[in-house]
């Protein structure tokens, strides 16, 4: 698959790697986001790159011993009895500027829970000579030993960069033939992740891919969620299930608990680590506090662990029996509205922070609750601009055939109770699936417009 994106990561290691002082970086996020073809970009002949795996630290210590000596010959003839002989070895022996790098470091820990103290002894010496890189894809632990003040790392890394899904304008070149829609129908299910992009390649169409990779039991991706929690949590059964009620529409943390036959106080912590790892979100009304706002409802951040448990996680059963015609048509008679979610976060994300009718919008949101007394309304989109005299509202459609002006004149008559307009110039902007039945109109935004980012 061609190698897209990551311009800006690309551009702070390449910077970084070329100073003379010796530095420490840190790489990490979720599996499968390319951070290894990454860092094999950045670096260079000279370099050395370790992947770690699961055996013992003796074993790890030989194994990399071996690939040292790839570039320094002989550095493997003598076993290494602890990491720091080996990192101080390898200090002595080199003459020439490099990095060394070090992936899977989360493994490495677990089979030495003593490696990020040495580490730190060997950085505060400033007397290496050679540039030290670790990553991982355990988003705890690499947090964990990198940004918690307690940590002996803490504080000693140059860089520290989270890698992120892609966006998904770059969708477009991996599957260039694809309308906009398609790219978002596809979108919806991969999320920003280039190996689900790689595997996608494989197969001659969307529906291929979900029924080969996802919905089926010996399918590269069936699995998927099991081994992301896996990275990160110790126990997986109560986040499973968690995320496995958020994605059918259960979103409250007092229904959630219930469910769970659980007190809501119980499911705090479990909460706010699937948060903080990027797969559940906590969204509140436009306007509110997230502090207090008693109004809170979850949603899964992640468009792929949306669609495992929207869909895969109800046919479990059909899917293990190979029932692939029933297992698709629940999903094709469901896809459109799964779409239409997706595509409601897509459009609040393109007016975040960008510029619209000439004005710059802070974080746009969703509304939902009482405009009067007996009328209560929901709004997909409302922004405020930076400056504070302007306010977006948007409504989004995932259907056909529409007409903009009547789209236009209901979303006025709704909102017209709404305490925001009242002091605010209000825009309204529809954004709509296919060009509406009277024309583009200029408070229009279709598929396109929201791929490229309003741009």
């Amino acid at each position: 698959m061609e190698f897209v994106d990551r311009v800006d990561e690309i551009a702070r290691l390449k910077k970084a790697f070329t100073r003379k002082e010796p530095g420490f970086f840190v790489l990490y996020g979720r599996r499968r986001l390319g951070k290894s073809t990454l860092l094999n970009r950045v670096l260079k002949d000279n370099d050395i790159y370790f992947m770690a795996d699961k055996s013992d630290q003796t074993q790890q210590r030989a194994l990399l011993a071996k690939t040292i000596a790839l570039h320094i010959p002989d550095f493997d003839r003598v076993p290494y009895p602890d990491w720091e002989t080996l990192f101080v070895e390898l200090n002595h022996r080199t003459k020439d500027h490099f990095v060394l790098c070090l992936d899977e470091f989360p493994y490495l820990v677990k089979s030495c829970l003593e490696l990020p103290s040495i580490l730190q002894k060997l950085l505060d010496t400033k007397k290496l000579k050679y540039h030290l890189v670790i990553c991982g894809s355990s988003q705890h632990l690499m947090q964990g030993m990198t940004l918690n003040s307690s940590a002996p790392l803490y504080g000693r890394a140059k860089q520290i960069i989270k890698l992120q899904p892609i966006h998904i304008h770059y969708l477009q070149q991996i599957l260039p033939d694809a309308s906009p829609v398609e790219i978002i129908d596809n979108y919806a299910v991969l999320g920003g992740v280039p190996r689900y992009w790689e595997l996608r390649l494989d197969e001659d169409s969307l529906k291929e891919m979900i029924m080969n990779q996802i919905a089926n039991a010996i399918g590269v991706l069936h699995d998927e969620p099991e081994r992301l929690l896996a990275d990160d949590l110790e126990k997986t059964t109560l986040s499973a299930s968690i995320l496995s009620l958020i994605g059918n529409g259960v979103n409250r943390l007092a229904e959630i608990a219930s469910r769970l036959s659980r007190k809501s106080t119980d499911l705090g912590n479990p909460i706010s680590k699937l948060i903080q790892l990027g797969y559940v979100g906590r969204e509140v009304p436009f306007g509110e506090n997230p502090k207090n706002s008693k109004k809170s409802l979850y949603k899964l951040n992640d468009p792929f662990l949306n669609f495992y448990y929207r869909f895969v996680v109800q046919q479990q059963s059909l899917i293990g029996q190979g029932r692939s015609e029933m297992v698709w048509k629940y999903i094709s008679d469901n896809f459109t509205d799964f779409v239409a979610a997706e595509w409601e976060k897509l459009c609040r994300h393109a007016v975040t922070g960008n510029n619209l009718f000439g004005i710059d919008w802070n974080v746009a949101s969703r509304w939902w609750g009482n405009v009067t007394k007996d009328k209560q309304i929901e709004l997909d989109v409302v922004a405020e601009s930076i400056d504070k005299k302007n306010l977006l509202i948007g409504e989004c459609k995932w259907t056909k055939k529409e007409n903009a002006e009547s789209l236009l004149a209901d979303l006025k008559e709704r909102t017209k109770d709404f305490a925001p307009t009242k002091n605010h110039q209000v825009y309204y902007v529809l954004f709509l699936k296919q060009r509406p039945n009277d024309g583009k109109k200029d408070y229009v935004l279709l598929p396109e417009d929201i791929i490229n980012d309003l741009k």
